[in-house]
């Protein structure tokens, strides 16, 4: 059988399996089961085994469930109320006022999580109420929110960079460092939109009735110190080469379990909580990660990838052209499929393609995180979404068209990232002198 036939029997069988409800990781094992049996001479059981047990003692995978739990510690602290009265004050007056606390707010807490949707759910908790009983738009505080929250995907630690470093055996401390700029290039983006749209309609931001003295924005700036510790012990031992991104997730965890207890109100049952949230997450996530790896290792041996990197090499395709291609397709492909899916289910496949044309695949990481950010605010499987609905009870198309012009801006930075590869390379490159 001809391989683009092959191809397409298998994502056939792929798309078969995920739209009758079963498991992503059990999706991706019968397709690899199906690949060996049916295309290729290897004994199935036991390439079942040997990937399994190869891919289940990854030391560079231990700072996955790490970084998890200790945003399930922070989600269950007092240190994002803490962190809301440590920003209020010095936002008040900014173009758009409160509504830069979302976007700080998430950026900050993202730098500590490493999840999207933990940083949604936390900050959400909290500013959406007081946003709202303060008069901004509704449209506005979901948007920001929505939008925001996808920097846990991309601010390290993040948990997706960690499973795309192990997919395609690239240096996560490298890729955490190379997040660093897009994730304040999109900050940046972030809050110039809320400036704008202040500028240009400024009925719709209410005024700040209480304003504060520079002695009190420097009194409530005590608030952000625990959280500034986090950040620099994590981020400053990885950058530093102090410690490996394990270490560092170890490391991050004793901080913020001491700083949730100092803040008050954390307790040993919130503490059993996080951890028990932590170990379904990250068991979840392995589960991903063994039938991709068995998928991957089942390509290999009926030679798709090979063959299909032979044929993208043979159209002599440009990488700008792959890149607009490829940027459509995990766009369609994550309004089906959670991102972390997204990442373990394509690479496979897009690595020999991306090395066929001379992309760099560090790069490419974190252009592949931006656009699977996209997919953390569109419907219907939007993680973000489901979210904020879960918490405000408003209908998920409403979320998705406030978050729509978030969506237009992640876009933006796609293009300036491919415009500008030194914002990805720049900070990767000065560590390694």
């Amino acid at each position: 059988m001809a391989d683009p036939l092959i191809a397409l029997v298998l994502l056939g069988l792929l798309l078969l399996c995920l739209a009758a409800g079963l498991w992503v990781a059990l999706s991706l094992g019968v397709v690899a089961l199906v690949a060996l049996l049916a295309f290729s001479n290897a004994p199935a059981g036991l390439v079942l085994a040997t990937t399994f047990w190869g891919h289940s003692h990854s030391w560079a995978l231990t700072a996955l469930p790490l970084f998890i739990l200790m945003g399930e510690i922070l989600l269950r602290s007092r240190l994002s109320n803490d962190m809301f009265s440590g920003l209020a004050p010095w936002l008040g007056r900014a173009p758009g006022r409160l509504l830069h606390v979302n976007v700080f707010g998430c950026a900050i807490f993202a730098a500590v999580s490493g999840s999207s949707a933990a940083t949604a759910a936390t900050i959400g908790r909290m500013s959406v109420p007081e946003l709202t009983e303060r008069g901004y738009p509704q449209s506005l505080i979901l948007g920001t929110l929505a939008g925001s929250a996808t920097l846990g995907l991309l601010i390290p630690p993040s948990i997706i960079l960690i499973v795309y470093g192990v997919a395609t055996e690239q240096s996560i401390a490298r890729l955490f460092i190379a997040g660093v700029l897009p994730g304040v290039m999109l900050i940046t983006l972030f809050a110039g939109y809320v400036a704008v749209r202040a500028w240009l309609n400024p009925e719709l931001i209410p005024q700040e009735a209480k304003q504060f003295s520079f002695a009190e924005r420097i009194k409530a700036s005590r608030n952000l110190i625990p959280v500034a510790l986090l950040i620099v012990g994590v981020i400053g031992s990885i950058y530093t080469g102090l410690a490996s991104p394990t270490d560092a997730a170890a490391l991050g965890v004793v901080l913020a379990t001491l700083l949730a207890w100092l803040s008050g109100g954390f307790s040993w049952k919130l503490f059993m909580d996080a951890l028990l949230s932590a170990t379904r997450t990250s068991c979840m996530i392995a589960f991903i990660l063994l039938g991709a790896a068995y998928l991957s290792v089942a390509m290999g041996f009926t030679g798709l990838p090979r063959n299909l990197a032979t044929w993208i090499a043979e159209m002599n395709l440009s990488a700008p052209m792959l890149l607009f291609a490829l940027t459509i397709f995990f766009i369609i492909l994550g309004c089906f499929l959670d991102g972390i899916s997204v990442v373990v289910l394509t690479t496979s496949i897009i690595m020999p393609m991306i090395a066929a044309v001379g992309i760099d695949p560090l790069w490419f990481g974190i252009y592949l995180v931006i656009v699977v950010e996209m997919s953390q605010i569109t419907p219907p499987v939007g993680f973000n979404l489901f979210v904020i609905q879960g918490m405000t009870g408003i209908n998920i198309l409403e979320v998705a068209k406030a978050a729509f012009p978030f969506f237009l801006l992640l876009l933006v930075g796609v293009g300036l990232i491919a415009v500008f590869p030194q914002i990805v390379t720049y900070l990767p490159e000065l560590m390694s002198r």
